[in-house]
């Protein structure tokens, strides 16, 4: 089934795509990943982050080992629904007729918590045409695929049209593209006055240049994270202006802890991520900017 591009966007183009892209793109069209499949199933919400908030540590104290299993993986799927919530609540005032832009929107579930708190139309987009079909897939079975539609496009180059956004945001997704290119994008989609939002690990310009522990994130998911301070450079440079600007990193710490214990979801970088955030040199911001 093809799905019809909204009012005001061109027609669906094969995103150009670098060397690079290309490459993570292949990642992501072959990810099978049980920490994203296993907790999206619980409800149909697929995230591709991390979570935050207060951990029930009653579930590492269940007896029974399947039983663990399952109260161990819907809470770290509570979890990281909290962050794709706490992204929304930054999102601003919306109506049902305004649109917002998930960039690199994974399976789609941020792009749902947003329509289901809001009411609004929802432009998801990501590099891997795998994850496009899925999340269009789940937006039909939901009955909301007039509302909420999933798109296999670059997000530095989205072919959407100038000013049609009342807000727009990436969850976990900046480190795979350059900063200016990306804000130059957000700031061409978003009307005067719309807010972007972004939650991202980031490592730290007062440790120095980036840890051992960040270039092993770096390896582990074929990204570059950036530094701290050029959040803020480039986005002074588009015309977003941070409004709010909240450290997550000890809220995200007690998901790793329990990620760590869940021997059924682990991908081997949990130890690298606790270590990183303990040690300062990595952090987890959310920056919430308007469109001047």
């Amino acid at each position: 089934m093809t799905i019809a591009p909204h009012a005001g966007t061109k027609a669906a183009p094969v995103p150009t795509q670098s060397t690079y892209q290309t490459r993570v793109a292949d990642y992501w069209n072959a990810e099978e990943n049980p920490v994203n499949l296993e907790l999206g199933r619980i409800d149909d919400l697929y995230h591709h982050h991390y979570g935050v908030g207060d951990v029930d540590r009653s579930v590492l104290d269940e007896p029974d080992p399947e039983l663990r299993r399952e109260r161990i993986t819907t809470e770290l799927h509570r979890l990281e629904h909290a962050q794709a919530e706490l992204l929304t609540t930054h999102l601003g005032p919306l109506s049902p007729t305004d649109r917002v832009f998930d960039a690199g929107c994974g399976r789609g579930g941020g792009s749902v918590v947003a329509h289901l708190r809001h009411g609004c139309h929802a432009d998801g987009v990501t590099i891997s045409a795998k994850q496009a079909e899925f999340a269009n897939d789940q937006a039909r079975r939901r009955g909301i695929d007039g509302q909420v539609r999933y798109h296999h496009r670059n997000m530095l180059d989205t072919g959407f049209a100038t000013g049609a956004y009342a807000a727009s945001w990436n969850n976990e997704s900046t480190m795979y593209v350059e900063l200016d290119l990306l804000f130059a994008e957000h700031s061409r989609l978003l009307r005067r006055g719309g807010r972007y939002v972004v939650i991202t690990g980031c490592y730290n310009d007062t440790y120095g240049r980036a840890s051992r522990e960040v270039s092993l994130i770096n390896a582990h998911y074929i990204c570059d994270i950036h530094p701290r301070s050029e959040y803020f450079r480039a986005l002074a440079r588009h015309r977003l202006v941070p409004v709010h600007v909240q450290d997550l990193t000890s809220d995200t710490i007690p998901y790793w802890e329990l990620r760590r214990q869940a021997d059924h979801l682990v991908t081997g970088i949990e130890e690298t991520f606790l270590t990183a955030y303990k040690n300062g040199s990595f952090q987890y911001l959310l920056i919430a900017a308007d469109r001047i």
